[in-house]
């Protein structure tokens, strides 16, 4: 039902977001963008397979990163999951997880070059904050009462083993399940950053204005992930993750004495290279708030801010495509249920940077794009799982039909989970801003970006410190925010 205190808060962020949304830059600048979108679906209606030599690879290539960085990535979050209480750990995951895979590749890029290395740790890194913080929830939220007759003597791993382990099994293999998708996606947009994955042939396509090779690419990046469940089954899992590390390629050989020259020369403040001391690193610091920092923060809160807000309008509006109070249980619902989630599936995996990026290329350099893919992505996301959510509701026999089972009926009852949803999508959608600006939105990602072109590596790693340290502010608030409201959501069930 409808709170106060809920709805002061959203139409607090609302009139946020229309105050943002007037100093915004939301303008087309591309020539004809009409015309290129036609040609674009012409392509994507036309799919040329012809490149089938390199696609086959680039496929081969996007799944081993998946499977061997999600792989890592769960093992490390398992055993830290296990330590979480400790503030130590949470503070360590809660920082790694804040900085965005593009970002941990473009540091890796540095010192291990177009290595599989870089691409496997750039998902593993981020990917075990991630699993640790929700991998521990799932396991506070079981029943502690069976730990307490286990018999004295019983080693600690037995003791997890058989109880928080066996009663939290089925939504950690879930949220598993759900991670090695996002796995893809991530595998997939680090070839925007030289990877060998689908990415890497789909900006060179598009670059080149092959729309029938772009189309067949998306094709198959739709194609892996709406088969992901007939594919990746449980009893197939063991034998994909021993082969995928096989499979990454070999790359450029590392020089480990670039790595050193990384660590102990180039993210060292130039000021303390030059032997200027704490004198000179005040004004240095100063030059990057001014100049980087401060207006590529700007940017990214504005830019957060609209997108929160379309984010959560579509995904009111997506809802009821996958509800069957509104598809209904005979088979002409059936169908149309059916085609809901299939739009709902292409929304919520076409990621936001490979969104913005083909919208970049439509509409030219502005706002519009990121706020466009981050509204469709998340949108798409919170609207699943809302109408999941509304098909454990039960209506009264004589409740009303159409827009006023929509406006009186469900939508009050689902309006706490689905606030729930986007203050835990906030940060996600705020981190993942930051990142667009490597395409040339001025976020703090294009500062950063440009600081790696110009081998200022110093100047990268303090603008991506700010970054990570402003996602686990808005985590923090979002966390806030939930607790004030008391919105409730399951730790297995979050996107």
């Amino acid at each position: 039902m409808w709170h106060s205190a809920t709805v002061r808060t959203s139409l607090g962020f609302v009139a946020l977001a229309l105050v943002c949304l007037l100093m915004a830059d939301f303008q087309i600048s591309a020539h004809d963008p009409w015309a290129e979108l036609g040609r674009l679906f012409l392509g994507v209606t036309r799919p040329s397979f012809s490149a089938m030599d390199y696609l086959g690879e680039a496929v081969v290539r996007t799944l081993a990163f998946a499977f061997v960085g999600v792989g890592l990535g769960a093992a490390a979050g398992l055993m830290l999951a296990l330590v979480f209480r400790h503030r130590a750990v949470r503070t360590t995951c809660a920082f790694i997880r804040a900085i965005h895979e593009l970002f941990w590749a473009l540091i890796f890029l540095q010192f291990f070059g177009l290595h599989p290395l870089t691409g496997v740790l750039a998902i593993a890194i981020p990917y075990a904050g991630i699993f640790a913080k929700v991998y521990a929830e799932i396991l506070d939220e079981s029943d502690p009462q069976p730990s307490t007759v286990v018999p004295h003597g019983t080693g600690v791993v037995s003791a997890l083993a058989y109880t928080r382990f066996s009663q939290a099994w089925p939504h950690l293999a879930s949220y598993t399940a759900y991670r090695l998708e996002c796995g893809l996606r991530s595998s997939t947009v680090l070839g925007f950053v030289g990877m060998p994955t689908l990415g890497f042939y789909l900006e060179s396509s598009f670059a080149q204005g092959q729309y029938a090779t772009v189309g067949a690419l998306l094709l198959l990046f739709y194609a892996l992930i709406a088969t992901l469940k007939l594919w990746a089954r449980p009893r197939l899992l063991p034998l994909y993750l021993l082969a995928a590390p096989f499979l990454l390629g070999d790359g450029l050989p590392i020089r480990w004495q670039s790595v050193s020259r990384f660590f102990t020369e180039d993210i060292v403040p130039e000021p303390l290279r030059q032997g200027e001391g704490v004198a000179g690193l005040v004004p240095w610091l100063g030059d990057i708030l001014a100049n980087d920092a401060l207006p590529g923060l700007w940017n990214t809160l504005l830019l957060t801010q609209i997108a929160l807000v379309a984010t959560g309008l579509l995904a009111l509006m997506l809802y009821p495509l996958v509800s069957q109070h509104f598809t209904g249980r005979h088979a002409a619902g059936r169908v149309r249920g059916a085609l809901g989630h299939g739009v709902l599936v292409i929304l919520r995996s076409t990621p936001e940077y490979l969104l913005a990026f083909i919208l970049l290329q439509l509409w030219g350099p502005s706002m519009l794009p990121a706020v466009v893919a981050l509204a469709i992505h998340n949108g798409g996301i919170i609207g699943h799982l809302v109408g999941q959510r509304s098909n454990q509701i039960t209506l009264r026999p004589d409740a009303p039909r159409g827009i006023e089972r929509y406006a009186f009926e469900l939508t009050p009852r689902l309006y706490g989970p689905f606030l729930a949803l986007l203050f835990y999508r906030w940060e996600i959608i705020m981190r993942e801003t930051a990142i667009l600006g490597i395409l040339g939105i001025a976020t703090l990602g294009f500062h950063v970006d440009s600081a790696i072109q110009e081998i200022r590596f110093d100047r990268a790693m303090i603008l991506i410190l700010i970054t990570a340290l402003l996602n686990i502010g808005v985590d923090v608030l979002a966390r806030r925010l939930r607790n004030r409201l008391r919105l409730r959501h399951t730790a297995s069930c979050e996107p």
